[in-house]
């Protein structure tokens, strides 16, 4: 039961956190460009994901190359991330912007969990999962239209 409010805890911290990094980085790109304000925020993550990876000595820094490839490419999908984001909410708004990007998220997930690509855990698409998806999918098109 704690582990499971804790997953609760984490999750909803971590929205609180994409719903208050789209609005600030639209923000920062209206005032300064998109490109800067994706290289201040990646800067800023960097400064204070360092701080802690100096108490720990580096931590597994020095393991990067265990990693594949096309991990390393994450980064880069951040900067789509950020882009999209700070283009989309001046045009159409923070709620209908994190929808959307929360819908491609879904899409994306359900398809890795149903093969398991990318280390996820199988989890095929049944039928309540589909119908759940298909609900969600609804308020999409409720909230862009």
């Amino acid at each position: 039961m704690q582990l499971l409010i804790l997953v609760v805890l984490v999750g909803l911290a971590a929205g609180v956190a994409v719903g208050l990094q789209g609005p600030l980085a639209s923000l920062m790109s209206q005032r300064i460009g998109t490109l800067e304000s994706i290289f201040y925020i990646h800067l800023g993550g960097a400064v204070f994901s360092l701080i802690p990876l100096l108490f720990l000595g580096g931590g597994n820094l020095g393991r990067w190359r265990s990693v594949p490839w096309y991990a390393l490419g994450a980064g880069i999908l951040g900067l789509v991330v950020l882009g999209g984001i700070s283009f989309l909410i001046p045009h159409i708004g923070v709620a209908t912007a994190v929808t959307l990007v929360v819908a491609g998220q879904l899409v994306v997930s359900a398809l890795l969990d149903h093969y398991g690509l990318l280390g996820a855990s199988i989890r095929h698409l049944d039928l309540p999962r589909a119908f759940g998806l298909a609900i969600v999918f609804v308020g999409v098109w409720l909230t862009v239209r």
